[in-house]
């Protein structure tokens, strides 16, 4: 692909031919994006009706865990038996697991109930931009990144204000039950339009030995990473033998993985350049995703002032910058390369992490805010490349693995920042009242304060690792066939 290449973008959109599969992809991919944003709004709504407030934690953490688990799973069997089908059974079972939630009769079973959406929402994303990657050449998808990031940036909005209206004058539980016309017009499309080719004939062996290894040592993993110092402290023995159990299960999937035939993480992946900066990358986008969605909020309540409605409006600038910078990061790197373009995002991400280090208990809101999107912008100019450079890298036998490996990757990072700024945030907290103290949400400003400026130095720390993260990423790569 030359700079000089001219664009034919006729083909490209809601009304061309491919346009049907484009609108299926963007709804199940909506399913998840509004599901990031509306749950948190209704919480106190759900806790009221069910009780469980001790538990309503998990709420989050098993969707998590279940989508991170099963990312990688899904890509290789999208690769074996085809998007199609994969992707039918994501929605199935978030549209399931949706039903199920709002029929939830206690806090034990909703929690039960959000695990089958977790599992639905670890296929839906991967194989949504993995089917993208296989209908769309590297030059379209620069204008079709615009759609997808649409998506997110109409969740931002749509999700909190939603919540609140469910909550306040209708019930919680239509929460779940707005994704079931969603799903069924995104299966409904899927059915009809989407034809794809797969070698029937063709016979795979699953690696039934490195899923079970990979299933259950990365859900200790982001167990021990998730909830240690929330549930247990770190150097308790629940701790402690969870993250070496989870060690020795990945070490021995690792053994596995290198004698199976058809593994379900191939080693290359490992191996690659392109493939370590984009992983990378996702990584370290996790850990400043989960920074800014956990305490952004919290300070804009407990040190600020606000409403939580207000406060999840400010974070929801972050996601508003994303889809903006997303949709024009295609021209960039067409023109410039990917490494150009993500270091360009990289360096408005560690100014936006400057920023941040200067917001205080006497900034407004809406600074707070605009710090927030210009983190949004350069992610934006960081992620998406990165996705395009890994599906681009490989042929259409592989691309089901590195897009999940990618998205596999922000999720390890969301629980690596969740514990890491967690410690942070909790250690302040304990120099200054003890190590009994309660919530972070109930803590007075002026504890809580340093305590959360103490994780923005964190979140600035995670924006020069991904800078050196971006500087592996080749400029150009070589697109491989699409099918």
């Amino acid at each position: 692909m030359t700079s000089t290449e001219r664009v034919d973008t006729s083909g490209v959109g809601l009304r061309s031919e491919r346009g049907p599969i484009l609108l299926a992809v963007m709804l199940s991919i909506g399913l998840v994006a509004i599901d990031a944003t509306i749950l948190a709004t209704a919480v106190p709504s759900v806790v009221e009706d069910l009780g469980g407030f001790s538990q309503f934690p998990w709420l989050f953490s098993i969707y998590l865990l279940a989508q991170a688990v099963s990312v990688p799973i899904y890509g290789k069997l999208a690769d074996q038996r085809g998007r199609k089908p994969i992707m039918l059974l994501g929605v199935a079972l978030f549209v399931l697991g949706s039903v199920l939630c709002g029929f939830a009769w206690s806090m034990p079973a909703l929690i039960a109930f959000r695990l089958i959406q977790g599992l639905g929402a670890g296929a839906i994303q991967p194989i949504g931009m993995t089917i993208v990657g296989d209908i769309y050449s590297v030059a379209e998808r620069a204008r079709v990144q615009g759609y997808i990031a649409s998506v997110w940036g109409i969740a931002s909005f749509v999700g909190p204000t939603l919540g609140g209206v469910f909550s306040d004058y209708i019930s919680w539980r239509w929460i779940f039950f707005v994704n079931i016309p969603l799903g069924l017009a995104a299966a409904w499309v899927l059915l009809r339009k989407f034809q794809e080719n797969v070698a029937a004939a063709t016979k795979h062996q699953i690696d039934y030995a490195g899923t079970i290894l990979l299933a259950t040592g990365g859900s200790l993993l982001l167990l021990g990473l998730l909830e240690g110092g929330v549930m247990w402290s770190w150097d308790s023995v629940t701790s402690i033998a969870i993250l070496a159990v989870a060690a020795v299960l990945l070490t021995a999937f690792v053994f596995i993985e290198r004698r199976a035939p058809e593994p379900v993480l191939p080693l290359w992946v490992l191996g690659k350049r392109v493939l370590n900066s984009a992983n990378a990358s996702a990584l370290l986008v996790g850990v400043l995703m989960i920074g800014l969605s956990t305490y952004v909020p919290l300070f804009a309540q407990g040190v600020l002032g606000t409403s939580a409605l207000v406060a999840g409006f400010a974070l929801a600038a972050m996601t508003l910058g994303w889809p903006i910078a997303a949709s024009l990061a295609g021209r960039i790197y067409l023109r410039l390369g990917y490494r150009t373009t993500m270091m360009f995002g990289a360096g408005i991400v560690v100014i936006g992490a400057a920023l941040l280090l200067t917001v205080n208990s006497s900034s407004s809101v809406l600074y707070l805010a605009l710090t927030c999107f210009v983190i949004g912008v350069g992610l934006g100019f960081t992620a998406s490349p990165a996705v395009v450079a890994a599906q681009s890298s490989v042929d259409w036998r592989s691309r089901g693995v590195v897009t999940g490996a990618n998205m596999f990757a922000r999720s390890v990072g969301s629980a690596v920042g969740v514990a890491v700024f967690g410690a942070v945030a909790n250690g302040v907290v304990a120099r200054r009242l003890g190590s009994g103290h309660g919530e972070l949400e109930k803590l007075p400003s002026n504890v809580l304060a340093p305590a959360i400026h103490d994780v923005y130095y964190g979140a600035a720390a995670a924006a020069v690792l991904l800078v050196l993260a971006v500087v592996f990423m080749p400029n150009r790569v070589a697109e491989q066939p699409r099918n």
